[in-house]
């Protein structure tokens, strides 16, 4: 299936730029380098995250490591969106539950900034 293109709008000069990228109706470029042809959907739970957030806290609590000790190889197959983790909301409860048994104390804009990058890189829900 074809990537559905968002809406087209006139995009600001400066810096003013970078905030047009996120675009009306949950449509984000991805950073890829096919996001000029083509935009990624964002799950309205994940629209007001902090993906900077999200990212430096997976990389400071070492998340990579801890699924690479738990699945062994590369640690990306715990991210399996055919599995149990098949919605937006289903993803954060997950985020929100490696926090608790693992005594990581986040708070919930943590949860769901950590939950949205885990959504841009690797699950990728559809639009419903």
């Amino acid at each position: 299936m074809p990537a559905r293109r968002p809406p087209s709008f006139p995009l600001r000069s400066g810096l003013h730029a970078a905030a047009s990228i996120l675009l009306a109706g949950g449509w984000l470029l991805d950073g890829s380098p096919a996001a000029a042809q083509q935009a990624t959907w964002v799950p309205e739970i994940f629209r007001e995250a902090d993906l900077p957030l999200g990212e430096r806290l997976i990389r400071e609590n070492k998340c990579s490591e801890c699924h690479i000790r738990n699945v062994g190889g590369d640690g990306l197959s715990l991210y399996n969106p055919k599995g149990r983790i098949s919605t937006p909301g289903a993803l954060r409860g997950m985020v929100d539950y490696c926090s608790t048994q693992l005594n990581l104390g986040f708070f919930p804009e943590e949860v769901t900034a950590i939950a949205a990058v885990l959504q841009r890189d690797h699950y990728r829900f559809s639009k419903p």
